[in-house]
């Protein structure tokens, strides 16, 4: 059985991962310095998998003890790296808070592994295309300059990833370029835990409905799209965990061509803003109370991704829709609610 570590791992989609990982037959170890998750969420993937993970709280970013984790686990021999502060809006106002923590991390933990052989699977995303020229976008797309100081990290992450594999024959590592997570667990009990304010679509919609927040902000209805709001490629959160597993599975088999893969990890398709809020009323019965608010610092205007090489070369295809994505997305919000979570 394959040990893998999993950074950020009780985080919204490391969690999920982790379930999946699980489920496959993996034996999982969580590192989490738990800035922006809660403990409980072991307890949470317990009850689904019937498996507690392994668990160190750790910060990354502090390397004498990020050396000393990976030398006291010699047969970890894979690592999916989401250990990461990821809002937009936020990376903006605060970038040196991105830029310390999204890049000390990784060089850390790469400089830890120097030596041994690992298959590393790289949280990135659509952020580094930026406004493409054409979509949907492919992966040979040109990484544009960055929009915001949190896209900017993926792009030099990416970078760093690619010149580390091609300098040393131990690493094995595929980039990942996520859409949008949204959506929970079937199960309802896991899911985005946002601590404060959501920074993100989704949890917004589901807080203001259940009562904790007031009316959601529609940031920007000006944008050249068919009905004025955002575009977006959203996949729920349990495909995208199930990618993750398509790539450790073509690292373990040796079937990568390069020592460094991207893929982009999405539906194909784009939904608006406005889009998104109407499935989540269909989908649940529940009206949602919105207004229009000036454009967000950092936005780009719309973003969908060509996912056919993840298609064709992990075997792997996003299975759920929009509504499926706000029903789960609320069932969990009613959990957290009912539970005090």
């Amino acid at each position: 059985m394959s040990k893998i570590l999993v950074t950020g791992g009780t985080g919204y989609i490391g969690s999920h991962t982790v379930v999946e990982l699980q489920n496959s037959g993996y034996e999982v170890v969580i590192v989490d310095n738990l800035d922006n998750s809660s403990i409980k969420i072991l307890d949470q993937i317990t009850q689904i998998t019937g498996i507690k993970p392994d668990f160190q709280e750790l910060d990354l970013c502090d390397e004498p003890k990020t050396l000393e984790f990976i030398k006291n686990n010699p047969d970890i021999t894979g690592v999916i790296h989401f250990a990461a502060h990821k809002a937009v809006g936020e990376s903006v106002q605060l970038p040196l808070k991105y830029y310390r923590n999204n890049f000390f991390s990784l060089i850390n933990l790469l400089t830890a592994f120097a030596g041994r052989e690992v298959n590393f699977v790289f949280s990135s995303s659509c952020t580094v295309y930026g406004q493409p020229d054409v979509l949907p976008v492919t992966e040979e797309a040109p990484v544009k300059k960055a929009e915001s100081p949190y896209g900017n990290t993926k792009q030099i992450a990416e970078e760093v990833l690619f010149e580390t594999a091609n300098a040393n024959k131990n690493y094995r590592v595929i980039s990942l370029r996520y859409f949008n997570p949204v959506g929970a667990h079937e199960s309802a009990l896991i899911g985005e835990l946002p601590i404060g304010v959501p920074q993100n679509l989704v949890p917004f919609i589901t807080q203001s409905a259940i009562g904790k927040r007031g009316p959601i902000t529609v940031f920007g209805n000006d944008y050249n799209t068919p009905d004025g709001s955002c575009v977006r490629d959203y996949i729920h959160v349990v495909d995208l965990a199930k990618a993750h597993i398509a790539a450790l599975r073509r690292q373990e088999a040796g079937k990568m061509p390069a020592k460094f893969e991207i893929f982009n990890i999405g539906t194909g398709k784009g939904s608006s803003v406005l889009e998104v809020i109407n499935a989540f009323e269909k989908s649940t019965g529940v009206k949602l109370e919105y207004k229009i608010g000036p454009r967000r610092e950092g936005d780009i205007e719309k973003v969908w991704g060509d996912v056919s090489k993840a298609e064709k070369e992990l075997g792997w295809k996003a299975k759920l829709g929009v509504e499926d994505m706000m029903r789960s997305a609320w069932a969990w919000e009613e959990y957290i609610n009912k539970n005090l979570f």
